[in-house]
């Protein structure tokens, strides 16, 4: 193989835009750096920070359970329009927004060295962000270990204008701000207080500011600095109600302090003390980070290249091993209190388009894709933390509007409230009955590859189980069980409305619930078997595809983003060209008829990983290469949501190492399958520490004469059938001992 590739991007430009802006995070805090050494901006961001407004009340499901069964009655009866008035009249009401909380500015009213070379980067195996000019370098990175957004200058004879700026796009005009700045022996202690319009809640940031050298005085807004060596900033932001106390805020940064910056005996006390805390960070981000590895052998000149560069060269394979490192160390910096939002977990306006909140029907699920496969469990802790607070919520929901027990998940939450409002006549997302499945889905995955059970896990099972239980009440007159109403994100029949009869989504995840549940519950299996059983198969249309509606005379409507038919596909395997030929060709039937609707690059990405799962690595490509020529990805690496970098969206950066991984490993429980959709594009490689669903890591190398070996690593013993593109096998791994195989690629 050849040189490492390179773990991080650089551009030799300060970001102008902050969507350019290099990102670090910690699942709680994020920041953007800009990176200018005149006037540099670092734009804070925290998982909480979504924008109050509305009545809560009206932040309920809808109480519709009383009319269900007369909608039923209609439904069945061929009234293809009767769910347009499934409503209580409410007009669409988003979830509240995410925004950022302020921006930290340092400004150098003298600057220095305007003509020297300038260079900033991200380090994506440390999260540490750098920027340098002459003698100036700042350094930001945001803690795992102790929660907080580091940042350190130094510079010859540094002289910087410090303060927090609420100044940013889209910040409601009546957002109440109240600055503090104060000197302490240990710094200069700056705070920003913002109050949201009409509310009681607020959030406060606070900056502590540790100085050696030079004088430091209050300048309102913040503090001047002259004639410093270096500064270390440590930065939090807190969402609140009442008064947050800024006092003890301001003594927990002080401990992160190993020795106070004034301390004659220490020689470089900023620089000790951001070496300390990095070196705590490190235990968690880098350990997370370096467990899998993607080489494809690219160009090292091109690997030398600046982002922006290599994204001018669409076709390389340096770019693809970039936007994989990338994808993971974004992927992991947005994971931890949540999971990633559709921004991930940074923005620089107030304007965030769709909320920047978390659309679970298609995005959310896309983002984490690769949590399991490549070793980040902290992606799936994040997604499980979201999904178990919102249970209540999800309880709510399918009593409010089914009048059912058990939990149904919204299409779209912010975070806090997981109760379904946000819905129209062109979007009943409340008619959406596959969430719970859905989103518990990467739960199920996380514990085969680790082994584990995790109670709260199989508990949300049995409750998705249970709404079906209560739900499926409605028969054919074949006898089988009618999902009624049902609906496909977020399409609808070509000859019918949106809230229909037997989406294919809703038949598989109906199944997949209730089998899954009776797995993990022995003593109602039977009985969850026997009703999983008496729901109809999926519809092979005239044109050959797996349908969309499993319901005689709805017809399909192909150009559409979502794929949601597809989820017996990806993820969950129902359907695959082993065990159900038949059903797989109809499925990549579906996939050729597709269409792309408008360019939205979950769409293209949830394309490529039916592909994939379906074997056809041409298709793969094709879809793959629509995302990396169409200028979806700023140079910070993150993607957008539309070609041509519209919309700031994370679907994309996040999603993109799931679709190489899927292209080179796929695990079930009982399968391995190695190089089912290898492009010609990638002819030599090499993937490094993959996760298996039947608990195994995994190796694997391949090269341009059409060999391949895979080191399998089991950690439980265990009897699994391989798939290679030379045929199928059974394999017999035994916990601690390396299996090593040789596979041809053709």
């Amino acid at each position: 193989m050849s040189a490492t590739p390179v773990h991080g991007t650089w551009e030799p430009e300060p970001a102008d835009r902050w969507e350019d802006a290099f990102l670090t995070g910690n699942g709680h805090h994020g920041a953007l750096v800009h990176g200018d050494p005149d006037a540099d901006r670092v734009i804070v961001t925290h998982h909480t920070l979504v924008r109050p407004g509305g009545d809560d009340e009206h932040r309920r499901p809808p109480a519709l359970a009383a009319r269900l069964p007369a909608l039923q009655d209609r439904l069945l009866a061929g009234d293809r329009a009767a769910a347009e008035d499934f409503s209580d009249g409410r007009p669409l009401q988003w979830v509240r927004p995410f925004h950022p909380a302020f921006q930290l500015r340092l400004n150098r009213p003298s600057p220095d060295g305007t003509d020297a070379p300038y260079r900033r980067a991200v380090d994506f195996t440390t999260g540490e962000t750098t920027a340098t000019r002459a003698g100036w370098t700042s350094r930001v990175f945001v803690s795992r270990a102790d929660d907080v957004i580091v940042q350190h200058v130094t510079a010859p004879h540094l002289t910087l204008d410090l303060s927090l700026d609420p100044r940013l796009p889209g910040a409601p005009a009546g957002l109440g701000i109240g600055h503090g700045a104060v000197l302490t022996p240990e710094g200069a202690l700056l705070t920003l207080r913002a109050r949201y319009p009409g509310s009681d809640l607020a959030y406060t940031g606070v900056t502590l500011a540790a100085v050696t050298g030079g004088t430091t005085r209050l300048v309102p807004p913040g503090v001047l600095v002259e004639g410093a060596t270096e500064v270390l900033l440590l930065t939090r932001v807190h969402r609140h109600t009442g008064e947050l106390d800024t006092v003890a805020e301001s003594r927990a940064l002080r401990a992160l302090l190993p020795v106070a910056p004034y301390a004659a005996l220490h020689p470089a006390p900023c620089s000790a003390a951001y070496d300390d805390l990095l070196a705590r960070h490190l235990t968690h981000h880098r350990t997370a980070y370096d467990r899998v590895t993607l080489d494809l052998a690219a160009d090292p000149a091109e690997r030398a290249l600046p982002g922006s560069e290599l994204l001018a060269r669409p076709h390389s394979t340096a770019l693809l091993e970039r936007l994989f490192a990338a994808g993971r160390y974004h992927l992991l910096s947005a994971s931890g209190l949540l999971p990633p939002r559709l921004t991930g977990l940074w923005t620089g306006d107030w304007n965030t388009a769709w909320s920047g909140a978390f659309t679970t029907n298609a995005n959310l699920n896309l983002q984490t894709a690769s949590a399991a496969a490549a070793a980040l469990p902290e992606v799936t802790e994040a997604h499980a933390a979201l999904v178990h607070r919102q249970l209540p919520h999800w309880r709510d929901n399918a009593r409010e509007i089914f009048g059912a027990r058990g939990a149904v998940a919204p299409s779209h939450t912010d975070g806090e409230c997981g109760h379904t409002y946000h819905f129209s006549r062109e979007y009943p997302l409340h008619l959406w009955t596959a969430g719970a499945d859905w989103l518990l889905g990467p739960l199920v995955d996380h514990d085969e590859t680790y082994g584990t059970r995790d109670p709260r896990t199989t508990a949300a099972l049995a409750e998705a189980a249970l709404f079906y239980e209560d739900f499926l009440t409605r028969t054919d007159d074949a006898g089988h069980l009618v999902v009624v109403p049902s609906y496909s994100p977020e399409n609808r029949p070509a000859n019918a409305s949106w809230g229909a009869l037997n989406a294919a989504m809703d038949l598989s995840a109906a199944r997949h619930a209730l089998l899954t549940a009776a797995d993990r519950r022995p003593e109602h299996a039977d009985r969850l078997r026997a009703l999983a059983d008496r729901l109809p198969p999926h519809r092979v249309n005239a044109d050959g595809a797996l349908a969309e509606w499993a319901w005689p005379g709805l017809a399909d409507t192909y150009d559409h983003r979502h794929l949601s038919h597809l989820y017996a596909v990806w993820p969950l395997d129902e359907i695959n060209p082993y065990d159900t030929p038949d059903l797989a060709e109809a499925a990549l039937r579906a996939l050729e008829l597709r269409g792309a609707e408008n360019d939205s690059a979950h769409g293209h990405l949830h394309h490529a990983l039916v592909a994939a799962r379906l074997r056809d690595g041409a298709r793969v490509a094709h879809a793959l290469g629509r995302v990396l020529d169409g200028d979806y990805f700023h140079a910070s690496l993150m993607s957008a949501h539309y070609p041509h970098r519209d919309v700031y969206n994370a679907d994309a950066a996040h999603a993109l190492p799931a679709v190489l991984i899927e292209m080179l490993v796929q695990s079930a429980p009982g399968r391995l399958v190695l190089l089912p959709a290898l492009p010609d594009s990638c002819p030599r490689g090499e993937l490094r520490g993959v996760r298996t669903r039947f608990g195994a890591s995994l190796d694997l190398t391949w090269a341009p004469d059409g060999s391949a070996t895979a080191v399998l690593r089991p950690h439980r013993s265990h009897r699994i059938e391989l798939r290679t593109p030379s045929g199928a096998e059974p394999l017999d791994l035994v916990a601690g001992e390396d299996r090593v195989i040789s596979v041809r690629t053709r």
